[in-house]
């Protein structure tokens, strides 16, 4: 059976100081959830080209640590986003095999959207029975 709860998110995002390559960097990230999903992430960004021109990637990998509605533990969360001229694209997944706790076996998508200083999510997902 799939599930779905919605709620908000704080985020703080601050640089790393070690890039693998020229044009490209690195990122702490740190997030705070609430509603269906109560508890707080931490994980690392990369992303290249040029934001400003609306050209450009990042990837990501955090570690979500809480509480999924009634149900305790940890779960990762893998990023993929592009930006360019026809818009952006952006897949959120939770990482196969990364569920612990009550959330073992967990699988499904995440979905945000950000309006200014609002961050809302929803997420999608499945656990075994």
């Amino acid at each position: 059976m799939s599930y779905n709860v919605r709620g908000t998110f704080t985020a703080n995002i601050e640089p790393l100081d070690h890039t693998p390559a020229e044009g490209i960097s690195r990122f702490s990230l740190e997030k705070q959830f609430r509603g269906g999903l109560e508890g707080v992430s931490k994980g690392e960004m990369m992303t290249a080209g040029d934001p400003k021109l609306r050209a450009a990637g990042y990837v990501a990998m955090e570690l979500v640590t809480g509480k999924l509605e009634t149900r305790n533990g940890s779960f990762a969360l893998q990023h993929l986003g592009t930006m360019d001229g026809n818009g952006r694209k952006l897949s959120v997944v939770i990482v196969p095999g990364s569920g612990t706790g009550e959330l073992k076996g967990i699988q499904g998508t995440l979905q945000f959207e950000i309006a200014g200083e609002e961050h809302s999510y929803s997420l999608e997902y499945t656990l075994p029975q």
